[in-house]
């Protein structure tokens, strides 16, 4: 017991100190809570602006509850990329090559229709005045809040940026076998915290992946994390996605066959993701890191935190969201814009 107490003290220096590291070398490299940033922002130019954004959301969400973890996921790709300031949203031109086609963004990003309605119907009132960036923010939490998740009160005042960061997707987003501490690396680079980092993993509850981005992990270790050798619920489950993801794609038919990351609740905001880590049934990698991984001392206690509590889980979430949220793209308000289409930069 004294070689297991003194191990896992090693493991918990060890896990510090390569966050302090971390910390230190990305500490400065985006910039947060930013100033521009206002809950009445449109309060004279556009004041139907959320009431505006909520009744498209609604009608989205009404027509399929698929589409709050599009939009979430949108605004997650959004924000990992040169800040919360659309620039995911721009279709590739002649003199732009946007972020849609990014290995990691390709057949993986849904929800853009979305937001173009919601854009043209904001158009039609306020002409030029609310940014596309603003848009998916508020999106984004609506989302969450019409399918059982928390509410959270919005900054406002994003600029639209004129430039994408093709390659900055490459470097800035997690992918799904990903070690933990590449991916805790990535958060704080961001200027966002471990906890953080768990409490915005869990809008997974609601999210769906894809073969290409599961079949790592139920070849790998899934037998080794869940139960699946002895349990025959979770060796049923197994089955089911070993019949959907076969280990070999042929001729590109398997690769994007889709699956929920909560089998449980799949279309409800809730903390039921936490519990199927407890279980060691996380769909992807990087997921099931978070509570399995051997360095995951501090994330493990996290997840237990949030599948004992969901008040915790949703207070926790609202707030790592605003903060990802006010995540900015300095750049934009040197030269950003109010784009007309949220597809195009201005001309």
């Amino acid at each position: 017991m004294a070689f297991i107490n003194f191990c896992q003290s090693r493991i918990v220096i060890f896990e510090f100190l390569v966050l302090v590291f971390i910390g230190i070398c990305f500490s400065k490299l985006n910039g947060i809570s930013d100033s521009h940033l206002s809950l009445d922002y449109y309060k004279k130019t556009c004041p139907s602006v959320e009431g505006l954004v909520r009744k498209e959301m609604e009608c989205a969400c009404l027509s399929d509850p698929r589409n709050a973890a599009l939009i979430l996921r949108l605004h997650f790709h959004d924000c990992f990329v040169q800040g919360c300031d659309g620039s995911v949203l721009l279709d590739d031109t002649l003199t732009l090559k946007g972020e849609k086609n990014a290995p990691n963004n390709k057949n993986a990003l849904k929800g853009f229709k979305i937001i173009d309605r919601i854009k043209n119907r904001i158009e039609s009132e306020c002409p030029g005045t609310v940014s596309c960036a603003d848009i998916l923010t508020i999106a984004a939490r609506d989302a969450v809040l019409l399918v059982g998740g928390p509410y959270w009160d919005v900054p406002l005042g994003r600029k639209d940026s004129i430039k994408a960061g093709y390659e900055l997707t490459d470097t800035n987003l997690p992918t799904a076998d990903e070690g933990l501490i590449s991916i805790i690396s990535k958060f704080i680079s961001q200027g966002l915290s471990v906890t953080d980092m768990v409490a915005l993993s869990g809008a997974h509850t609601i999210g769906k992946a894809r073969c290409v981005n599961f079949r790592n992990r139920i070849y790998g270790d899934f037998k080794m994390t869940s139960t699946s050798y002895i349990n025959p619920i979770s060796s049923s489950y197994l089955s089911k996605l070993k019949s959907l993801c076969p280990p070999i794609e042929i001729n590109g038919s398997s690769d994007n066959n889709e699956t929920s990351m909560d089998n449980i609740t799949p279309n409800l905001f809730d903390n039921s993701y936490y519990h199927v880590l407890l279980k060691g049934e996380g769909l992807i990698n990087s997921d099931q890191e978070l509570y399995s991984s051997f360095l995951g001392v501090q994330t493990k206690k996290i997840v237990e935190k949030y599948a004992a509590n969901t008040i915790a889980f949703f207070e926790q979430f609202a707030e790592s969201m605003v903060k990802m949220g006010n995540i900015t793209n300095p750049e934009t308000y040197v030269n950003g814009e109010v784009r007309k289409s949220c597809r195009f930069v201005n001309t």
